[in-house]
């Protein structure tokens, strides 16, 4: 079976899309996902990126394209009015959730419940305008999601959990890792939501 690491961060709009989009992909091709969250914020200032830095025309065009591509698809979008947004706890719930459920040997209910939570915070924010930055919002999301919110939350904000969102956000930088979302399939690495046509070809011809 092959993998697609997902490098994700929750204020990525083109996350939201590949969010539910691929799993879809992966499904069709006999594939797994990993789910990487990443907190793209440290990412961008170790570059010195700024991820506002537009032109106001720029970033009309974008939330219009953004528009254009949840009617693509069929995914509701709404533009939240809390852009960007703080997601490192959003990030490490993500992270407490694969270590709730008990041990497999293949890591599919490991993938079941990281994608679960994913996906109720992706919709929380993106499709509802939710808060995700506060913690009484992402009890509720996740408690929503099938999980104990309050212990979900404790392991989110405990040390192990703040270690491992760094250690994967310093592996994306090793990676060369420079925008959300971002796929590997093996060594090769895909940016966008506008590649997951490649990720899908390559997954076909690595079969």
């Amino acid at each position: 079976m092959q993998f697609v690491d997902f490098y994700f961060d929750f204020s990525s709009t083109n996350s939201y899309f590949a969010a539910f989009l691929l799993p879809e992909i992966c499904a069709r091709n006999d594939a797994r996902v990993n789910w990487m969250p990443a907190h793209f914020a440290a990412l961008f200032r170790g570059t010195s990126f700024d991820v506002m830095a537009m032109t106001p025309r720029k970033a009309r065009y974008l939330w219009r394209d953004h528009a254009r591509y949840a009617g693509l698809t069929g995914l509701p979008f709404k533009r939240p009015s809390r852009f960007p947004i703080k997601t490192a706890s959003a990030l490490r719930a993500v992270l407490a959730a694969g270590h709730t459920p008990e041990p497999d040997a293949d890591g599919a209910v490991r993938e079941q419940a990281q994608r679960s939570i994913s996906q109720a915070i992706m919709r929380a924010y993106w499709e509802h305008d939710a808060d995700i930055s506060n913690r009484a919002v992402l009890e509720s999301i996740t408690s929503s999601a099938g999980f104990d919110g309050v212990q979900l939350m404790d392991l989110a904000e405990a040390s192990a959990a703040r270690d491992e969102l760094a250690a994967l956000t310093e592996t994306a930088v090793a990676r060369g890792i420079f925008g959300a979302p971002t796929f590997f399939v093996g060594d090769e690495m895909f940016w966008g939501k506008d590649r997951l046509d490649f990720v899908e070809r390559w997954l076909k011809s690595s079969k």
